[in-house]
């Protein structure tokens, strides 16, 4: 099995959205870019803040600029462009479902009503691709869940949240390899 091409972190662009809870998945593509050295620019055949993951040459990483709705427009363009099939790719979201600090993967599966995942089904014509879960909690109410995810976590929250991006991005080696047991099981029976 080929390991992870490209990993693809979900938010909203903008100092508006930064540190919403809704950007998990560009805080976790900046905690590995930070790690691994590697840089990010705007590139606009691409829609998003994109750049390879060093050290590696054929692997790379991508923040969409093209807001929530439309991520697949980023996910495909850079997908095609390097021939990157849907089973290598990874990405990365918020997670309602999961109590703040808890991480899973999986690979393909419903879009949940995440509106990121149900534009990157349409775009790449499948769900046979990685995700990586990022817990948020949920408000208990379905009629806030627009409102929770567009504010940012509480000071408790936004730790837990932080240590479980940190903890998880010491797997991507395993991701690259494509030892996803591996990664699923240190992820999954973390604490």
């Amino acid at each position: 099995m080929s390991g992870i091409r490209l990993f693809v972190g979900l938010g909203n662009p903008g100092e508006k959205y930064a540190a919403t809870r809704h950007n998990a998945g560009f805080w976790w593509i900046d905690q590995v870019a930070a790690a691994t050295n590697s840089k990010l620019a705007v590139d606009a055949k691409f829609f998003g803040f994109a750049g390879k993951l060093s050290p590696t040459a054929d692997s790379w990483l991508i923040k969409p600029t093209t807001f929530m709705n439309a991520s697949g427009k980023a996910v495909a363009a850079l997908a095609n462009y390097y021939k990157i099939s849907p089973a290598e790719i990874l990405v990365i979201h918020d997670e309602l479902d999961l109590p703040a600090g808890s991480i899973k993967m999986k690979f393909g599966g419903g879009h949940g009503g995440h509106n990121g995942l149900r534009d990157i089904h349409s775009a790449l014509g499948t769900a046979d691709y990685w995700r990586l879960r990022v817990g948020i909690g949920h408000p208990g109410s379905k009629n806030e869940v627009v409102n929770f995810v567009l504010k940012a976590p509480t000071k408790d929250e936004q730790h837990v949240i932080d240590d479980s991006i940190y903890d998880s991005c010491k797997l991507v080696d395993l991701m690259l390899k494509g030892e996803f047991d591996s990664a699923m099981l240190k992820l999954h029976t973390k604490k």
